[in-house]
């Protein structure tokens, strides 16, 4: 019976140890984070296929194993200009969940740097404003080494309803131009 329960301790620390991992990475001069377990893999950057009509977030797909994955530009994402591609540039691959549904985005990041563990005691509250993104995207600001790490809010950045919405107000608004 102890042995049961000691297992059971162990994989709960386990639990949270990786919800409090976040992988690191640059856009621009800024550091930002998504938490460990939505990333599912990092790819070298190859240009992705491009999809007419899309908004400029959205660079295009990949081919990642035989399924067609859309990859957002993050900086497009933040209002932001694309930022040029380097040696470093990489495309993240992560996970979303919208209910009971899953989906995979590749994210376009200038360099990936590290996982860091940020315990809970160390994320202050989004801050409601002077962020250069907007506020819903933020889940929290991470301290580490003395400076600050904005943690993203994966489901917000990627949700792809709102994606979608954008997705289409951009193929209306290419209509209305080219019927003009």
């Amino acid at each position: 019976m102890t042995n049961k329960l000691t297992a059971k301790v162990e994989t709960e620390t386990e639990r949270r140890h990786d919800q409090n991992q976040y992988l690191t990475f640059v856009l621009g001069r800024e550091t930002f984070a998504l938490g460990i377990l939505s990333i599912k893999e990092i790819l070298e950057y190859s240009a992705p296929t491009e999809i007419p009509m899309m908004p400029a977030f959205i660079r295009g797909v990949v081919n990642l194993r035989g399924a067609a994955v859309p990859v957002v530009d993050l900086c497009a994402r933040f209002g932001r200009p694309s930022a040029a591609v380097t040696k470093k540039t990489c495309v993240v691959i992560v996970e979303t969940r919208v209910g009971d549904e899953s989906h995979v985005i590749g994210v376009v990041v200038d360099a990936v740097n590290e996982v860091l563990e940020i315990p809970d005691t160390d994320i202050e509250p989004a801050p409601s404003f002077g962020a250069s993104i907007r506020a819903d995207f933020i889940q929290g600001m991470g301290k580490v080494r003395g400076k600050f790490v904005i943690i993203l809010d994966g489901s917000r950045v990627l949700c792809v309803e709102e994606m979608e919405t954008l997705t289409q107000a951009a193929v209306e608004g290419d209509a209305v131009l080219t019927a003009a």
